[in-house]
């Protein structure tokens, strides 16, 4: 049976409804499910953008209508736009009803799946650490978030962890020996110590990213 395999011609759809008693389910019986939002979306009611937790959200779809819906598919878009508010809907799509926001995003809509409130693990299930927070580690910590920040520029970020593996993919077809990286070594730091060195590096980098920007703007001036 190891050397056995089954194509998804092999393979029905079943459910278990009592021990070792089945019931299996075809395409037509998937459309034939008694649902409003099959064919629609189904908008429930609208809610401001931060009355939803971003725990919430699932995955991210655009949106555009057909020719015919254009008309009520922009009159959402610019009222959600103007009210500041997002849609909560029901639609099903892969074999299952979602819960999910529409958000007005240039000109179309985003979709955004979410979990169902018992799909969540209540928060209060979790006990935070009981740990005490002097005012000058406080201080030294909000430095370092003053330091560090900047507008969320997603094009800056990418998976190392996508590029590190398809090197390691290139590597075996070449026949290369792959070498296991050692786990770097983890020391116990003094915490305010550790918080001094990280905001020295945050303001050197801050100060050399400001310098090059004047540098920029210094050499655009002279071009004009």
């Amino acid at each position: 049976m190891d050397d056995e395999y089954f194509g998804s011609d092999e393979v029905t759809r079943g459910y278990e409804y009592a021990k070792g008693q089945y019931v299996t389910l075809d395409e037509n019986d998937f459309k034939k499910v008694p649902v409003r939002t099959g064919h629609a979306i189904d908008i429930l009611c609208f809610v401001e953008a931060q009355e939803i937790d971003p725990v919430y959200y699932r995955d991210s779809y655009y949106l555009e209508p057909e020719e015919l819906a254009a008309k009520p598919f922009t009159l959402l878009t610019q009222a959600l736009q103007k009210t500041k508010r997002y849609a909560v809907a029901k639609v099903t799509f892969q074999r299952r009803e979602h819960l999910c926001c529409l958000r007005p995003l240039n000109g179309i809509l985003a979709l955004h799946t979410m979990y169902y409130h018992d799909e969540i693990l209540p928060w209060k299930q979790l006990v935070p650490p009981e740990q005490a927070v002097s005012s000058e580690e406080m201080d030294m910590a909000s430095t370092l978030v003053k330091a560090m920040a900047k507008e969320f520029a997603p094009q800056e970020y990418r998976d190392e962890y996508r590029v590190a593996l398809q090197g390691v993919i290139e590597a075996k077809i070449k026949g290369e020996e792959i070498k296991v990286p050692k786990a770097p070594k983890v020391e116990v730091m003094d915490l305010m110590a550790a918080l001094k060195a990280s905001v020295e590096v945050a303001t050197r980098e801050s100060a050399a990213k400001e310098k090059l920007r004047e540098l920029a703007a210094t050499k655009g001036q002279r071009k004009k």
